[in-house]
């Protein structure tokens, strides 16, 4: 049987460390790169990031909408970010946050997890707020092809949070009820341990579900520009199984500048920093 994405995400950090590595092509980051804010800019920059990330850390989380933005062009950069970052063996996190019902659940899981999509990526996030049950095409089409879904449970911002932290019917968070689920998801026959993870804030404190219990990847983004830092994460999620967790960084490796040697050198440093922190 093939490694689940939680298998991949294991043998990842024991390679490279925690550090998931953060593209996010902003125009602000392409002009101090003194690239264009264009399909030009956006092949030069991805470039720059996979050679600078490649062997250095082991998972990479491009965030698509600074690719929407650019339309049809923009998208293709995109596709070929994929392709060259899963050929220099990253394993790449879409940041997509999608999420819908029935047929267009399905579209989204041929785009983002099927095997003949040129934008298929190691695993994509997903927005809950339609019910759990809703993203479950996208959960078996990646239980049936190694790879990987994230749920966002637990955001940083807030407006977030009072949505967030509002009580259910059985008196639980509707983020600890998410939680709930997905550690019930990965106990499933039908889905591969670690098939099923979550996105929680690095910068917030813990909720009443214990992470330890939760069976798969956890997506941690706040570290550096957000105001988190390496003690934080390893204190926030301690107890959680070695390998699970992937701290995320993007504004504050990639103010590096646009030289691979300068990306490499601040990614190694925080992944180092992460994993003393997190043992």
């Amino acid at each position: 049987m093939a490694d689940s994405f939680g298998d991949k995400v294991a043998a990842a950090v024991r390679a490279h460390g925690p550090l998931c590595a953060g593209i996010d092509p902003s125009g602000a980051l392409l002009a101090s790169w003194g690239l264009s804010d264009d399909a030009r800019g956006l092949r030069a920059f991805c470039r720059a990031c996979v050679e600078g990330f490649a062997g250095t850390v082991g998972v990479i989380k491009p965030q698509v909408a600074f690719f929407e933005r650019h339309g049809s062009a923009g998208m293709a950069e995109l596709e070929r970010l994929i392709a060259e970052a899963r050929a220099a063996g990253l394993i790449v996190i879409a940041d997509a946050k999608r999420g819908d019902i029935d047929s267009t659940a399905e579209a989204y899981a041929d785009a983002w997890l099927g095997d003949a999509s040129p934008l298929a990526a190691d695993a994509v996030t997903a927005h809950p707020y339609l019910g759990l049950g809703a993203l479950a095409p996208l959960f078996r089409r990646a239980a049936a092809t190694g790879r990987g879904v994230l749920v966002v449970a637990r955001s940083s911002n807030p407006e977030g949070r009072e949505l967030q932290r509002a009580v259910t019917s059985s008196g639980a968070g509707v983020e600890d009820m998410l939680l709930g689920e997905i550690a019930a998801l990965n106990e499933s026959p039908d889905i591969p341990p670690g098939t099923v993870g979550a996105v929680i804030g690095a910068t917030l404190e813990p909720s009443a579900f214990s992470l330890s219990q939760l069976g798969g990847v956890i997506l941690a983004p706040g570290l550096g520009a957000q105001g988190a830092g390496p003690a934080d994460v390893a204190e926030r999620f301690a107890g959680c199984r070695p390998g699970s967790v992937l701290p995320s960084s993007s504004r504050g490796i990639l103010t590096s500048g646009a030289d691979p040697d300068a990306l490499r050198r601040q990614a190694a440093s925080l992944a180092r920093e992460l994993a003393a922190s997190m043992g």
